[in-house]
């Protein structure tokens, strides 16, 4: 399988008709808005010098609402990467938007540029949360556009955000759910984070907003993450990249931001589910050995960041030793050896059955 890049090309605010509370896509991105066929061009021949030949290029326009420029404008950022897919430089060509800059019109003239992705910027699905945010529509807006990108043959990409001001755990929960049924071919996830000079950093300052706290981040956002991967969702992005003012007490004021935050929400995962397949099997464990056997891209998601599950189940279960070792198998597989106990686990499986108890527990 070849290696996948993505070109970046951003357009903060370019286009976009609304200041949500949330956004400040300069402090973002760290860019201005005006972006040019000759930059746009000059990024793509950058960022191709680097790859290694046979690879799999991507040209992806973020940050804005590419949508909502207008089309001429449109024509003129897109005729570049278009020229360089047709010369087979680039495979494809994605963009992001809001729901409501989606018509037909617009994905005529998408479709004309030979472009494949539309990822539409949702944040959310309940009605009281899209109006404090001031995102300027209604959830229905949402389901008409994913279901005109569809028809016109796009994929579908859906953002969410996790914790905006009237926001809950099962709001975002409904979210999840209805961004399954839409079916999009891949999602992001994003906790929302205090950017400077937004509407939300004077709410959080005058003590109207409280982000969420990192723990509390984590443990939903492992949720939802369990949720699109036993529906077969690919979800390409947990948390906002982290960039050289995208840090706390730089241009984030406040909020769950952490470098590596979709690690800690996996390594969380593995950890929940090892609680339940314990207490489900009703295994002894008090000075036994745990050994686990994964695929070597799991290690470091099993252990958790600074050994923290090793940690974690020494302390809670009393493991004498907890030993990770490098195995030839499926990444979705693990396997576990304590005392003479041993099971191979297909852990979308157990993600299920985990998911199935939670939510009796949340009924």
């Amino acid at each position: 399988m070849s290696k996948h890049y993505i070109i970046p090309i951003f357009v903060p605010h370019f286009g976009c008709p609304h200041d949500c509370i949330f956004c400040n896509q300069k402090k973002i991105t760290g860019l201005s808005t005006n972006v040019t066929q000759e930059e746009v061009e000059k990024t793509i021949l950058e960022y191709l010098g680097y790859f290694k030949k046979d690879a799999f290029i991507e040209v992806a326009f973020y940050g804005g609402s590419f949508t909502a420029i207008d089309l001429e404008t449109q024509s003129n950022l897109l005729e570049i990467p278009y020229k360089f897919k047709k010369d087979g430089l680039i495979n494809e060509i994605r963009l992001s938007t809001r729901p409501d800059a989606i018509d037909e019109e617009v994905l005529k003239n998408l479709k004309k540029y030979e472009v494949d992705t539309i990822e539409l910027g949702v944040q959310s699905l309940d009605e009281d949360v899209l109006a404090v945010s001031e995102r300027g529509h209604t959830s229905d807006v949402v389901y008409y556009s994913s279901k005109l990108i569809r028809d016109y043959g796009f994929n579908l990409g859906l953002q969410m955000m996790v914790g905006l001001p009237l926001d809950s755990f099962q709001k975002s929960l409904y979210t999840c759910h209805e961004f399954i049924k839409l079916k999009p071919d891949c999602v992001r996830i994003y906790p929302t984070l205090v950017v400077k000079d937004t509407y939300l950093e004077k709410q959080y300052n005058e003590g109207y907003y409280k982000p969420l706290d990192l723990n509390k981040a984590i443990d939903q956002t492992s949720i939802f993450l369990m949720y699109f991967y036993i529906n077969n969702i690919n979800v390409i992005r947990v948390g906002l990249q982290p960039t050289e003012n995208i840090q706390l007490g730089r241009d984030v004021v406040a909020g769950p931001f952490h470098a590596a935050f979709r690690q800690l929400v996996e390594a969380n995962i593995i950890r929940l589910l090892l609680d339940f397949y314990l207490k489900d099997k009703n295994i002894m464990t008090n000075q036994h050995n745990l050994i686990i056997e994964a695929n070597s891209n799991m290690i470091s998601v099993i252990a958790g960041q600074k050994s923290g599950n090793i940690k974690y189940w020494k302390n809670i279960y009393g493991f004498k030793n907890v030993k990770i070792y490098q195995k030839n198998m499926d990444k979705d597989s693990i396997s576990f050896n304590i005392d003479k106990y041993y099971d191979n686990i297909n852990l979308i499986k157990l993600m299920d059955e985990f998911l199935k108890n939670f939510q009796i527990k949340t009924k």
